[in-house]
């Protein structure tokens, strides 16, 4: 469930004077913030954010799309390693393969 229309769209007060500063001066630095649940506004257009991710900060760059949606969803929480094969003759293959591989040595 999103946000009420109602209630119209958030972003944080810290974020929004960090932007402003960053106009004023024509700044090119990232603008480092902790605030995933901000909406990007119209304001934050050509302006690169450093989203926390719980980890580290992952620099999002903001363009004309992306307007509407979080900050977080740009920045995701959770990295994908590899499924885990299942398929034994897969790795019954492969290590033949390896064996064959240090003989020829």
């Amino acid at each position: 469930m999103g946000r009420s229309s109602k209630k119209g769209l958030f972003v944080d007060e810290h974020l929004m004077k960090k932007v402003v500063q960053a106009q004023k001066t024509q700044s090119k630095k990232p603008i480092k913030t902790w605030s995933r649940r901000s909406t990007i506004f119209p304001e934050f257009l050509s302006l690169t954010f450093s989203v926390h991710n719980g980890k580290n900060f992952i620099n999002v760059y903001v363009t004309d799309d992306m307007i509407g949606h979080k900050l977080g969803e740009f920045a995701p929480t959770r990295t994908f390693k590899q499924h885990s094969s299942n398929n034994k003759a897969d790795d019954a293959k492969k290590a033949s393969d390896k064996k064959e591989a240090e003989k020829k040595k």
